[in-house]
């Protein structure tokens, strides 16, 4: 259903098939690390991939499989919600997508969030 590939933004994750509205891309499962590593974790290349994580998201996940390589857009084609009792971010499309397309994500966890994010947009 999707294949990681070059995208304008790096690397980024697409559709092989067409995917309709509210259906499941992919299952990620997550890596925890405690709100106690953060001040370490934010010294690496990973605080750039991770989402996120807890009842009052206090934590932070890393995303597994493709989970942590969908790139932002402030107009997403997918949302994405957290499983905390699976421990998995789930990953749905938020309109259909075709074939080919890029599946995005909108960072800030709402696709109708506008709030700035904290890198650049191309």
């Amino acid at each position: 259903m999707i294949e990681v590939k070059e995208s304008k933004y790096g690397r980024g994750v697409f559709a092989t098939k067409s995917i309709k509205k509210g259906e499941l891309i992919h299952e990620a499962p997550v890596i925890i690390s405690p709100s106690k590593e953060y001040k370490h974790l934010k010294k690496t290349v990973f605080i750039e991939y991770v989402f996120w994580w807890g009842e009052d998201l206090e934590e932070c996940a890393l995303a597994l499989g493709h989970g942590s390589l969908f790139n932002h857009s402030f107009t997403p084609n997918a949302l994405y919600k957290l499983n905390l009792s699976q421990k998995t971010i789930d990953f749905y499309a938020h309109t259909d997508i075709q074939p080919g397309e890029e599946i995005m994500i909108n960072y800030n966890g709402d696709p109708n969030d506008h709030t700035p994010v904290w890198f650049k947009l191309l």
